[in-house]
């Protein structure tokens, strides 16, 4: 399984997409967030899973990029919500435009994902639209219990996992699913699939709350701290409230109330509570958890051992970057 030809053949794909239109500032900065560098991991999980059941794999290029215009529209809403500065390096869209081009370009890029569904046949288009309609509300589910958790001082780690279970790991789920979707895999094995997503999804959040505060400023392409200046309420901080002694969470909740001048003081204050209760080995134990749950089922799914072992190389691979 070379991660290389699916990544190759989609951005092959991508770059024959044309939205040169007018209005010029609608369009622009969708262009703009569609260009920024990285990964593609969802389109990439949606033609590998297209791959399992058929030859014909690039059948799932428009689900594909259905899948990537959709997340790259939660980013753009998601970043206002969020008042963050960086996307992959680069200004965000509401920061090199504005908020209001930031909410109607967004828009816009929900509506064109739905339209690139409109290149198969009416059943799988059916299928691909109601799996894309479910997905899109509990992405919104997620998001509204994110804002939620804000203002909360009882938020609870089952709550914070089923958060991003929706926020995060069902459009993962649904990128796999929708590739069998489109080479007709048998019910159960896209099912199973949506399973192995769900948990890879989960182990793959997770890694980020880790790399948000941890990661490597150079290779993160995000913000470092960034979870911390917005006073989110991310497994590390929750842990972080089970295991502190009674003086430092009252400083914990102190600086989560605060909003220092300084955000540097802030972010190093909140590290050296999380590193002095081992926080750090506590979220990699649990992405360790819920991959392991993600590999488990992929035993039971109707490929071959082959294919198997490429996805459990995939899922080892997104546990152990840095970006």
């Amino acid at each position: 399984m070379d991660l290389t030809i699916f990544q190759q053949e989609f951005l092959t794909y991508k770059e024959a997409q044309n939205f040169t239109r007018e209005p010029k500032n609608l369009y622009e900065p969708i262009r703009y967030i569609l260009s920024l560098e990285s990964k593609k991991i969802r389109p990439v999980l949606t033609l590998i899973a297209a791959s399992l059941f058929s030859k014909d794999y690039k059948n799932a290029l428009p689900a594909a990029y259905a899948i990537e215009m959709f997340h790259n529209f939660t980013l753009v809403h998601d970043d206002i919500m969020d008042a963050a500065p960086l996307r992959r390096g680069m200004q965000t869209v509401h920061e090199k435009w504005n908020v209001n081009s930031g909410i109607l370009s967004g828009d816009a890029m929900l509506i064109l994902a739905y339209q690139y569904f409109e290149n198969y046949p009416p059943e799988i288009f059916q299928k691909l639209a109601k799996l894309f309609s479910k997905t899109a509300i509990e992405v919104c589910d997620g998001q509204q219990l994110d804002v939620d958790f804000e203002t909360r001082n009882d938020v609870s780690i089952e709550e914070y996992i089923k958060m991003i279970s929706l926020k995060t790991s069902v459009l993962i789920g649904a990128a796999l699913k929708m590739g069998a979707i489109v080479n007709k895999a048998d019910e159960k094995d896209a099912d199973k699939l949506y399973k192995f997503g769900l948990n890879l999804g989960i182990a793959f959040q997770l890694q980020d709350d880790y790399l948000d505060t941890f990661g490597n400023p150079a290779t993160f392409g995000k913000q470092v701290g960034g979870d911390i200046i917005e006073n989110k309420k991310t497994y590390l901080y929750l842990k972080s409230l089970i295991l502190a002694s009674k003086e430092d969470l009252s400083l914990l909740n102190h600086l989560y109330e605060s909003k220092l001048e300084e955000n540097d003081e802030k972010i190093k204050h909140v590290k050296e509570l999380f590193t002095k209760y081992e926080i750090p080995n506590h979220i990699k134990e649990q992405i360790k958890i819920y991959s392991e749950k993600a590999f488990a089922v992929l035993e039971d799914i109707n490929i071959s051992e082959d294919a198997k072992n490429g996805l459990l190389q995939f899922g080892k691979a997104l546990m152990t970057r840095n970006v």
